[in-house]
């Protein structure tokens, strides 16, 4: 686990660059087995874009990470995917955690 340590907008600064990439990624390597990588993908776009026109450090994300915690089962990484899956859950719980501390 990556166990950031910081304020939401410190994660957000440290991992959204990467889960743009990886949350891409995702959806052409594990779409037709992981149909929910690609709500996964869209969830990130609404958060990261919420974060990047935010006037505020912490724009109201909470449907969006209470979406994701429905369709990731809490972030349980399914047992049939890659590392780069696996990063995106991690990165995403340690967003969601920041972003609820």
């Amino acid at each position: 686990m990556l166990e950031q340590t910081g304020t939401f907008i410190d994660i957000a600064t440290d991992y959204f660059e990467k889960l743009d990439l990886f949350t891409t990624a995702i959806t052409r390597a594990h779409g037709k087995n992981h149909p929910e990588a690609f709500e996964i993908r869209s969830l990130f776009e609404a958060i990261n874009d919420k974060v990047k026109n935010a006037r505020t450090n912490k724009p109201n994300l909470d449907l969006e990470f209470a979406q994701l915690r429905k369709i990731t089962g809490n972030y349980t990484i399914p047992g049939d995917v890659c590392d780069t899956y696996a990063a995106v859950y991690n990165m995403l719980s340690e967003a969601d955690k920041a972003y609820h501390s």
